[in-house]
């Protein structure tokens, strides 16, 4: 397959490299503001093409287009509102003079920033966007993939989710709206990341806190994804996408008033193809198959009000084979047929002038059947029924049914200020089956929480709150105080400083085997400067986070452990220095230990490293519509260990040792298109291509040893490379001026 994909990849790039652009016309000018001072770094475009150029330190910009006639000239820049205007392109171009407005914002532009990076409309410059998360290459698809290249992320390719500052990948929880999204990933499958449930492209806005988060989101100990959903689309819109492993299709339709839209979508995707070309380490049996469907429904209840309906199923079969580590004839073979459906709901209006309600409600349903049994060579079930081997002969099911409601009252204030006070209530039902046996867990949390934001000057802003949470099973409340701290320095630049106490109810896993447990607790002190000028963006970070109150498996089942992680970050990110280039670079030192679990002692968990770093680098190139993302992602190594308690004592640390160091490079990139450029509904369409670990480098996750520690076998990913190329097409929303502006 690598023979063929790459010739492609090539062909595709060449070819885009001879397509020139005929009877270009020059247009320049200068942008200044109402004191006719030079606004340097302001985004220049025609819209509804591919032209586009930012001014210099004059103010002074130029940029080259076929189009003529009426054309509309669109101007942004941070600090000033946005600018559009009509324009006439004659065959020998034009010069024009764009004066800017300040964008009227004083105290808002202080915003608390400690612990959390923003994506969203709102938040662009240096700032990151859904579609930046979307182009890092390698994400396949899902959001939290694409934010390890972020710093607090570790290199985990061996499992989904975000493990951040020393905590574990259950530690981080997404928020849609508020609400807790309580499956984002397709069922777990061991050894194999698995993809994202819900389509990204359904967020505008994306807020990534390593810690510190508001008062306002709970259940989480180390880290928040805040993820927030579109309101009505700007247009009535149908989208197509073709790839050998996965297709789909879906719509989008705004009413003729523009007060309401619907949608649905769907995409399959069977990866049994493409892995009976690219050999796979696991032997695969079933799937790897995906299916989701989705719908949507959005109105304008009001001028300030909108209700959002969202849908979402999805379903997953795959069966595979790997080699037993305790028997060198045998295979392992796993099972997984998983159903889930999430709905989320959503209203956002002003009751009366300065009181805002945000209301919103999930409902969840999450059936996984699993089983492992032992194998011959001739796929033949070999029954050992003896001890330790009796345990590989299982099937189980796990079945959840989750439900959210809550509503946040916000007071408004003069100067931005604002007190937000709201509650919510969670209602969990799950049921572990093992061959006979049912285990089932009920819980009621309920809570409450007030926070303000506050501006004790025009450059410092705080914001206090307090968070209380009541469980039913574990027939404990908590209470959570958490404070930040932002000041503003004439330059632009900005110190944060933030403290806050989270809490968590332990996994089901030791849930059902024991209920008199307790919330696991975890404290973070946070410290940071900022500074973000001409689309250029600097961020330095330190931070200490004290666990305790950690579950422990041995040698009893217990709250008894405890842990820290204190490091350093460092982010740089400039889309100013070379034109139509855009890079970013990332680096966190981590130091972390842990006493949980069956660890003897405190230890480094397998999953943290000391040292890692990242590289991202997106070039746009106009005049060709060609967009192509290289991100290089590298992680010293992770420690490993042989844990074992003999005939049931204490546990004892065997063998350990630390993996190789990780080194990544994914390539992707899109060629961007029209195939019916004679259409009513111009359609937007593309190329899209990609390659994860373009230099084969050989990657060890950690470890598995066997019941007697004399073998182990290293973790590896399911093969050396993976590729993909397909086709996508979109009518009605032209996402060229997306690329354009996220590459200014």
């Amino acid at each position: 397959m690598a023979a063929y994909i790459k010739p492609i990849i090539l062909l595709l790039c060449s070819g885009a490299l001879y397509i020139t652009a005929t009877a270009q016309v020059k247009i320049a000018g200068y942008i200044t503001n109402k004191e006719q001072a030079a606004v340097e770094g302001a985004s220049i475009t025609i819209k509804g093409s591919t032209a586009g150029a930012v001014t210099d330190s004059a103010g002074y910009f130029q940029l080259s287009t076929a189009l003529k006639g009426k054309q509309v000239l669109a101007v942004s820049s941070i600090g000033y509102k946005p600018y559009e205007r009509g324009i006439m392109i004659p065959d020998t171009g034009i010069t024009v003079h764009v004066t800017l407005a300040n964008e009227n914002k004083t105290l808002g532009e202080v915003v608390i920033s400690a612990g959390a990076f923003e994506a969203s409309d709102k938040a662009k410059g240096a700032s990151l966007t859904p579609m930046d998360a979307m182009t890092v290459a390698g994400n396949n698809g899902d959001i939290s993939n694409s934010l390890r290249s972020l710093p607090g992320a570790q290199q985990i390719g061996e499992r989904e989710g975000l493990f951040v500052r020393g905590g574990t990948g259950e530690e981080t929880k997404q928020f849609v709206d508020g609400t807790l999204l309580k499956n984002p990933n397709f069922a777990s499958v061991p050894g194999i990341i698995q993809p994202a449930r819900i389509n990204p492209f359904l967020f505008k806005g994306v807020l990534f806190s390593t810690g510190g988060y508001s008062a306002q989101y709970g259940q989480a100990m180390s880290s928040a994804l805040i993820l927030e959903s579109v309101d009505l689309p700007e247009t009535s819109s149908a989208s197509l996408h073709i790839f050998p492993s996965n297709s789909g299709a879906g719509f989008q339709k705004l009413a003729r008033n523009k007060q309401s839209s619907y949608g649905i979508s769907a995409d399959y995707g069977n990866l049994q193809p493409y892995n009976s070309v690219i050999k796979q380490r696991p032997d695969y049996f079933t799937g790897p198959e995906y299916g989701r469907s989705e719908a949507n429904y959005r109105v304008k209840t009001s001028k300030t009000g909108i209700l959002k309906i969202y849908a979402n199923s999805t379903f997953s079969n795959i069966g595979m084979r790997n080699a037993d580590v305790d028997t060198s004839s045998l295979q392992g073979a796993f099972e997984l047929h998983s159903r889930n459906f999430y709905g989320n709901i959503s209203y956002r209006e002003m009751l009366v002038p300065n009181w805002q309600l945000n209301a919103g409600g999930a409902y969840s349903y999450n059936k996984d059947r699993m089983s492992y049994q032992l194998q011959n060579n001739a796929h033949e079930t070999i029954p050992i029924p003896n001890t330790p081997f009796s345990w590989k002969y299982r099937s189980w099911q796990t079945q959840t049914n989750f439900a959210q409601g809550r509503a946040v009252l916000t007071r408004l204030f003069a100067h931005n200020q604002a007190l937000h006070m709201g509650v919510e209530h969670f209602y969990t039902q799950d049921r572990y089956r093992s061959n006979d046996s049912i285990y089932p867990l009920t819980d009621q949390l309920s809570a409450a929480f007030a926070e303000g934001d506050i501006y004790i000057t025009d450059n410092m802003m705080a914001r206090a709150g307090v968070r209380v949470e009541r469980s039913t099973l574990l027939q404990r409340t908590t209470v959570a105080p958490r404070a930040s701290l932002a000041y503003r320095f004439p330059d632009g630049g900005q110190v944060n400083v933030a403290y806050g106490i989270f809490y968590q109810k332990p996994e089901n896993e030791f849930l059902y085997q024991q209920r008199n447990l307790q919330f696991s607790e975890a404290t973070h002190y946070i410290i940071n400067y900022t500074k973000k000028a001409n689309n250029r963006l600097l961020r330095i970070e330190a931070y200490y986070k004290k666990y305790q109150d950690l579950v422990k498996t041995a040698p009893v089942l217990n709250n008894n452990g405890s842990g820290d992680a204190k490091g350093i970050e460092l982010f740089w990110r400039d889309k100013r220095t070379i034109p139509n280039l855009d890079y970013w670079v990332s680096y966190t030192y981590l130091d972390t230990k842990r006493d949980y679990l069956n660890f003897p002692y405190a230890l480094q968990p397998n999953f943290a490293t000391p040292h890692t770093a990242s590289l991202a680098v997106k070039r746009y190139f106009p005049d060709i519509n060609l967009n192509v993302n290289l991100v290089y992602n590298f992680a010293t190594g992770r420690p490993y260990y042989d844990i074992r308690s003999p005939q049931d004592k204490t546990p004892q640390v065997f063998d350990q040792g630390t993996t190789r160091a990780y080194h990544n490079v994914n390539l992707s990139g899109a060629y961007m298109f029209s195939l019916f450029p004679k259409w009513k509904h111009k359609d937007f369409s593309g190329i899209g291509f990609g390659m994860n670990n373009i230099l084969g480098t050989q990657q060890v996750f950690g470890y598995q040893y066997s019941y007697n520690g004399m073998n182990k076998v290293p973790m590896l990913p399911t093969a050396s490379r993976s590729y993909y190329i397909g086709l996508f097409m979109s009518f009605g929303i032209d996402r060229t001026e997306d690329f354009i502006n996220d590459n200014l």
